[in-house]
């Protein structure tokens, strides 16, 4: 059970667009463990990626 939570707390993390980088310091994991382990997961990413680098991109030409 504890190794359940801990996987549905790593995935959630992930989908919710916390940095990978933190997402492995905080679970334990090195980057590679996690990319690794968590592929499946990581892969659903692009749409989210893209809608915040455009978020991104109209902050820097309003600010």
């Amino acid at each position: 059970m504890p190794y359940s939570l801990r996987h549905a707390g790593v995935s959630l993390c992930i989908k919710s667009g916390v940095d990978p980088t933190e997402v492995a310091a905080s679970a334990g994991h090195s980057i590679a463990v996690l990319y690794r382990s968590y592929a499946k997961i990581l892969k659903g990413g692009s749409e989210h990626a893209n809608r915040l680098i455009e978020q991104g991109l109209v902050a820097d030409q309003e600010g």
